[in-house]
This record gives structure tokens, C-alpha cells and sequence, in this order.
């Protein structure tokens, strides 16, 4: 069973009025993200985890130091693909219904979580991911480094910020705290975040 790229779940031009160009999508979905896709094919072939979910294989080769090769792949494959459903036109605002309640329970008001996940965002060395999680029926905001993920830990993502630079680059050039804003203002996909809680 191939590992496959996921469609992006709107057209390459569909944000740009929304500060993000359909060429970042040409170079980050069509070719980092498919990258990603080939290389888990190809170091996987052949193999016991060629038959096995995305999932499982995010969680087996992340516990095993001999298939960092096979966890990085793997794991940015799903990033990507939950990257992009973290994303629609015209989103961004603020959450509504039991997501919304739950974020002014565990984070003290919606400004509040919006603070923190800047902050993560903007902190975060290097490369990586910005999260909202659900830790065991608590709310929480984290950073990961490279490709790591929350379902490499066992916790339930429901939102994520691509921070490495290919993702921003030729939007905001090195003004990660410029992207960071247009996307809670006008990119979250609070919809998706919300099924995710909800699941």
C-alpha cells in the first residue's frame, strides 16, 4: 500500500487575498510535501510498515532511534496534510461553541490563547510546529521541533502553524511574527479545530 499525498483541500490561489500566494502552495505542497510522500514510499517499500496506517507508522518508527529516517518522513507527511486543513479562506476570529468554552476554561480567554500560541510560534528555533492540544481533556498550546508531532506523544492535535521558513518565505520573507498574526487573524479553519475537539 503507497503512502499518498492528500489534496490540498483548496486551490493553490484561494488564499491570496488572504496573505498567502499560490506560489508558496507550488513549492510547498507541490514539492516539499510531496517530497515527503516519495521519500516514506521509497524507505518503506519492502518493509513491515509498508501495510501499516500513516499513523501507526508515525508511532512505531518515532519509538525506534534506527527509523529516524522513516519518522521524519512519515511524520511530515501528516503535518502537512493537517497543516493544510488548518487553513481556509477567509478564516481566522475566534472559535464558537464547546471549542470556544473550553478555550476561555483552560487558557483564561481567547486572547489569552492567542498569546500563548504566538509565543510558540515565534519561539520555536529553527524549524518546527506550533499546537493546540487536547492533553487529556485539557487545552493546552505546545512547540515541537522539525517533524515531531503530538501523535508521536500520544496527545490529540487539533490545530497546527507550520513555522519552518519554506512556509513563510515567500509571503513574509524573515517576519515570522507577520505570518503568525495573518494567520490567527484570517487563515484558522476554527471548523476544523472544533471537529477535532469534538471527535
Amino acid at each position: 500500500m503507497a503512502f499518498t499525498q492528500a489534496p490540498l483541500p483548496f486551490d493553490f490561489n484561494a488564499l491570496e487575498p488572504y496573505g498567502m500566494k499560490g506560489e508558496t502552495f507550488e513549492y510547498h505542497y507541490g514539492k516539499h510535501h510531496k517530497a515527503y510522500a516519495d521519500n516514506l514510499n521509497k524507505l518503506t517499500d519492502g518493509t513491515e510498515l509498508a501495510d501499516k496506517s500513516l499513523e501507526e507508522v508515525i508511532q512505531i518508527s518515532f519509538k525506534d532511534s534506527s527509523k529516524v529516517g522513516i519518522f521524519n518522513n512519515a511524520a511530515q507527511v501528516w503535518n502537512h496534510t493537517f497543516f493544510w486543513n488548518s487553513l481556509k479562506p477567509a478564516g481566522g476570529g475566534a472559535p464558537t461553541g464547546a471549542l470556544a468554552a473550553k478555550i476561555d476554561q483552560d487558557f483564561g480567554s481567547f486572547d489569552k490563547f492567542k498569546e500563548e500560541f504566538s509565543n510558540a510560534a515565534a519561539t520555536q528555533f529553527g524549524s518546527g510546529w506550533a499546537w493546540l492540544i487536547d492533553d487529556g481533556g485539557t487545552l493546552k498550546v505546545i512547540k515541537t521541533p522539525n517533524a515531531e508531532n503530538p501523535l508521536a506523544h500520544g496527545k490529540k492535535a487539533l490545530l497546527t502553524l507550520d513555522v519552518w521558513e519554506h512556509a513563510y518565505y515567500i509571503d513574509y520573507r524573515n517576519a515570522r511574527p507577520a505570518f503568525i498574526k495573518n494567520f490567527l487573524d484570517q487563515l484558522v479553519n476554527w471548523e476544523f479545530a472544533a471537529a477535532n475537539f469534538a471527535a
